[in-house]
Parts: C-alpha cells; sequence; structure tokens
C-alpha cells in the first residue's frame, strides 16, 4: 500500500537523484582562476607553511622569557660512604650520609644578554616574509599555468569545430558525387576522391577529441576538482580578441615592463638579506653572554622506609652567569667566512638571473607584437579565404571548376581559419607569460 511514509520516502529519493545527477558547469576564465586560488592544494599547502614558520619565530621568541622547571629526584644509598679519622686510640671508619635522600623543587633560569639569540630573531621573520613571496609565486604560477591550460582547451575546441565543418562540407560533397555517380553522371574516381577527402579529416577530429580531453583532464586538476565532475569553457577564443590592442599597449608594450614585482627577483633579496643577517648572527658569536638563575629546593635525608620520618629542609639560591668565548677551534671565524662568501654568490646569481628576466621580457613583448600582426593579417587572409570559397562554390555548381579546385579553396579555409585561432592562441600565452615574468597579474598582489 502506498501509505504517506512511502511517499516521502519516495519523494526523497527522487530529490537525491536529481542532487546527484551530473550538471555540465559553463566556466569562464576568471572563474576558473578564481576556482583555481581556492582549491588547488598547492595553494593551502604553501598558506599552511607560511602559518608553521610563524609559529616557529615564535618558538624562537620564547627563548627570550624565562625557563622554569619543576624537579623531583630520589635515590637510594645501597651502602654509605665511609670516612677514616686517625685517633690516639687506632683510625676510626665512621659511615656518612642516609639510607633516603628526597630533593624537590624548581629552577629558572633566564637570558639576559644573548646577542645571537637577539639576531636569530630576525632569521625568523626574514623566514615568514619568504614563505609570503613563496606562496605569491605558486599563485602567480598556478594563474598562468590556469590561463594557458584554458587557452589550449579553447584552441583544440576552436580547431575541432573548424575540422568538423570542413568535414561536414566534405562528405556533403561526397554524398552529391555518390548521387550523381548513381545517375551516372559522375565517374568512379570522383566518387573515390570526395570519400578520401572525407576518410582523411577524421584522424584529425579524432586528435583534437583527445585534446580536449586530456587538456580538460589537466584544467580539472590545477583547479583542484574531482576529475568527474562534467565542466565546460563559457568562452571562445575570438572573445578576447576585442581589447587585445588595448591590453597590449596598456600592460605590455607600454611602459610598465619593470620588474620591480618579479617574484624570483624578490625571492632572492629576501635570501640576500637572510644570508646578511646570519651573518650578523654569525658575528654575535664573538660576544659574551650573561644568563641569570634561580632555584628553590626542599631536601630530606632518612633511614629505614622511604616515606617515614622525612625532615624536610629548604635551600634556595641565585646567580648570574657570564660566558666569554675565547677559543674554539677557529670555528667562530670560518663560519664567518662562509656567510661572507655565501652574500657574495648571491650578489652575482642575482645579477645574472636579473639579466636573464629582462631578455624574456623582450621575447614575450617581441611575440605579443608579432602575433598581433599575425591576427591581423590572418583575419585578412581568411576573409579572402572565404571569398574564394565562395566564388569556387560557385562556379563548381555550374560547372566551370573540378572537385581538386573546390577542395583546394576549403582546404585553404579551413587552414586560414586554423591560423587564425592559432594567432589568437599565441597572442594569449605570451600575455600570459609576460605577466607571470613581471608579476603584475591582478590575481596576485
Amino acid at each position: 500500500m502506498f501509505n504517506k511514509k512511502s511517499f516521502y520516502i519516495f519523494l526523497l529519493m527522487l530529490i537525491g537523484g536529481a542532487l546527484s545527477a551530473p550538471a555540465q558547469m559553463m566556466l569562464s576564465l576568471d572563474e576558473c582562476i578564481s576556482i583555481a586560488l581556492n582549491e588547488n592544494p598547492t595553494i593551502k599547502v604553501q598558506e599552511m607553511e607560511i602559518t608553521r614558520v610563524d609559529y616557529s619565530r615564535k618558538e624562537v621568541l620564547g627563548q627570550l622569557f624565562p625557563s622554569i622547571n619543576l624537579a623531583g629526584q630520589y635515590q637510594r644509598n645501597l651502602s654509605l660512604q665511609t670516612m677514616y679519622m686517625d685517633t690516639p686510640n687506632g683510625t676510626m671508619a665512621i659511615k656518612m650520609g642516609s639510607d633516603n635522600t628526597h630533593a624537590g623543587g624548581f629552577s629558572a633560569s633566564i637570558p639576559l644578554v644573548v646577542p645571537q639569540l637577539w639576531k636569530s630573531i630576525k632569521l625568523s621573520e626574514n623566514q615568514i616574509l619568504q614563505n609570503v613571496e613563496a606562496a605569491r609565486a605558486n599563485k602567480l604560477s598556478l594563474v598562468n599555468q590556469v590561463e594557458k591550460a584554458y587557452y589550449a582547451l579553447l584552441l583544440a575546441q576552436d580547431s575541432k569545430r573548424v575540422i568538423e565543418e570542413n568535414h561536414a562540407t566534405a562528405k556533403l560533397n561526397a554524398d552529391i558525387y555518390q548521387k550523381k555517380y548513381d545517375l551516372g553522371a559522375a565517374s568512379e574516381y570522383d566518387v573515390l576522391r570526395a570519400n578520401v577527402a572525407v576518410t582523411n579529416l577524421e584522424p584529425s577530429i579524432l586528435e583534437a577529441e583527445n585534446s580536449i580531453n586530456a587538456l580538460m583532464l589537466q584544467l580539472k586538476v590545477l583547479m583542484g576538482m574531482d576529475v568527474r565532475t562534467e565542466i565546460a569553457p563559457s568562452q571562445q577564443l575570438s572573445d578576447f580578441r576585442g581589447d587585445m590592442y588595448a591590453r597590449a599597449l596598456s600592460n605590455t608594450l607600454g611602459s610598465d615592463t619593470t620588474l620591480a614585482n618579479n617574484t624570483t627577483l624578490k625571492t632572492l633579496d629576501l635570501q640576500t638579506d637572510y644570508l646578511k643577517k646570519a651573518l650578523d648572527v654569525q658575528k654575535m658569536a664573538w660576544y659574551p653572554t650573561l644568563t641569570g638563575s634561580a632555584s628553590m629546593m626542599w631536601h630530606s635525608m632518612n633511614n629505614g622506609s622511604p616515606f617515614t620520618g622525612l625532615r624536610w629542609s629548604r635551600a634556595s639560591n641565585v646567580g648570574l652567569t657570564l660566558a666569554f668565548p675565547i677559543f674554539q677551534g677557529g670555528q667562530r671565524y670560518y663560519k664567518q667566512k662562509q656567510a661572507e662568501i655565501a652574500v657574495e654568490e648571491m650578489k652575482w646569481q642575482r645579477e645574472n638571473v636579473e639579466r636573464s628576466l629582462h631578455m624574456q621580457v623582450e621575447t614575450q613583448n617581441d611575440a605579443i607584437a608579432k602575433s598581433l600582426k599575425q591576427i591581423e593579417s590572418n583575419e585578412s587572409g581568411v576573409q579572402m579565404a572565404q571569398k574564394a570559397n565562395d566564388i569556387m562554390q560557385q562556379s563548381f555548381k555550374i560547372g566551370a571548376a573540378s572537385f581538386i579546385q573546390l577542395r583546394d579553396t576549403e582546404d585553404a579555409l579551413m587552414a586560414a581559419r586554423l591560423a587564425y585561432y592559432q594567432a589568437i592562441y599565441n597572442y594569449l600565452v605570451a600575455e600570459s607569460d609576460l605577466e607571470y615574468v613581471l608579476g603584475n597579474t591582478h590575481w596576485v598582489r
């Protein structure tokens, strides 16, 4: 019987089935980047690393505070110490001590003058800055990877669409020739030639489909999404065509090509600063240290059972310890020399990296300028190829052109369209790479 309870169960099953049904998510490039920056595991790990290093800094700061310990000790003497005394009547043996010894109390120490520790705190602060910059570098790299994966996916989809359109036209021609052949108006060679044109395009379509699937998986991994999630780009390469010149003038070909935000140089500067602070730490090893100490202890000694006859006495003291490092086999001197060489090495390394980065900026600017010209040229090429194909189709319909001539114009149109999309893709990749080198993407500050 279908009672009220069964109805609710059935309704919940329907709702659950609807919720579990896979729905395709249409994502723009901005949405993909936003998801990646929030869900990518590498970014989450790097943010956790920043927190971990901050705890490490607090650990170092804790060394400046007093250290207080509570300790207890019990000792059972199996045999007492014997002391001998000479007397007029001979040598007398005297047992000293007791069977049980109890001790317990508090001890404390505090660093008062510790130059090395003070400088070490600066090292911890620099390490936090390095981790923050490392997180920024990972985000810049992730944005660059997502952008290029998204652009590659759009290129693969546009290429597949162009090839499929050419394939559909070739198939239509093949069907027409087959009908003509059946009516005796075309030769078998014409039919075979038309079918070969169709067959030759099918591997390219399969290759494009495989490329789309692989790029889709790559994009999902970069975004930290389940690979079973159905997604699709909501944009096409032509959507990025409109404001290319404006972006090129304001972001790339303009004056904003300094390396002030480059993450590699920032990291090297932080590492250089770290090495300089490490050198200061080594220099502080030559300075004396002063520590304070205090203790309060309770003692008890008894014979027999350790739990009876306890008599406690208290003892307390305070003190200062001043230590002058005099000789350690040359360890401090050689450590300091190592630190000085490391600073000098970093200077030359930074100079070399900066020179390489300037070369990359110039290369990407040249690629952008070349791509813009290529896009403009390819647009004109597509228009001419389209017009030539239209003319050839009309000529073919009235018998003034051969099938081979028609296929040549169709293939030329397909090649022109593919080259046009490739030029847009090249521009977008060069722009993304330049933004990555300059560290100027608006997604990461």
